[in-house]
């Protein structure tokens, strides 16, 4: 069947978004050029209303969106800040390993290594860069209780870490994130993970006391920075025999 030459062609409609979610690119455009940094209070609602020259009730739903998104928090009676790393509440958003007995103990990391290397496939693919670009290979355990239960393999951009190195990991007593965040400017916003069982290979059962060939779980995750932005790729080998990977789905 032939179209009707008489009738026009049909034009796509031109993409719409809703007000609040212009404010909220607005948003996190500042956001991503360090208009305000993590941990800093946000302008009120009626700023930012009267900036953007729009509505109270269209910068809080932005706002609300922002932070059930975990870019902003919300404070009772104080305001609306960046959120951060070095907020506790943020460090089970990107480790969700919970100990069998509900007993939580600290995590310490344990720095192996880290060296620049050139990116092999895998690594270039997660990172959206080139077979053969600058990237840090980082490797560490993750203890609880002085206890080794993760062994990490991780890939950063090489242009977003420069002078990162083993000492200056060994040295720090923060987080991996909070590290980035406070020292490069980069924040983890979001992240992506793949999860499967493997088999301990000679190296990995050495590092977490297990035997070859016992059962981890692998957990490939790809995070992200503002601008949905490919930063680091980490290979992850977790030990379950005292520990279970939760995932809030509500």
């Amino acid at each position: 069947m032939t179209r009707d030459a008489s009738r026009p062609s049909r034009v796509p409609s031109p993409t719409f978004s809703p007000l609040y979610r212009q404010i909220k690119d607005f948003l996190i455009r500042s956001l991503e050029a360090g208009e305000w940094g993590p941990g800093d209070a946000i302008p009120s609602e009626g700023e930012l209303a009267a900036r953007f020259n729009v509505s109270q009730g269209t910068v809080r739903k932005a706002i609300d969106e922002m932070a059930s998104e975990n870019l902003l928090v919300r404070r009772q009676g104080k305001g609306t800040f960046v959120a951060t790393h070095e907020d506790p509440r943020s460090f089970f958003r990107f480790l969700r390993l919970v100990p069998d007995d509900g007993n939580v103990l600290p995590s310490v990391s344990d720095p192996l290594s880290c060296t620049q290397i050139a990116a092999p496939q895998d690594v270039a693919d997660a990172l959206g860069i080139a077979p053969g670009d600058a990237v840090l290979c980082v490797e560490r355990l993750l203890r609880f209780g002085g206890e080794p239960i993760v062994y990490d393999r991780i890939y950063l951009l090489a242009d977003s870490f420069q002078g990162l190195g083993l000492d200056k990991l060994r040295a720090s007593e923060r987080s991996l994130y909070s590290l980035f965040e406070s020292d490069y400017g980069v924040r983890m916003i979001s992240a992506e993970e793949r999860l499967r069982a493997v088999a301990a290979d000679a190296y990995s059962a050495g590092l977490l006391g297990v035997g070859v060939g016992e059962p981890l779980l692998l957990v490939e995750r790809t995070a992200y920075t503002y601008g949905n932005k490919p930063v680091e790729w980490r290979r992850g080998l977790y030990c379950t025999h005292r520990h279970y990977y939760r995932n809030n789905l509500g």
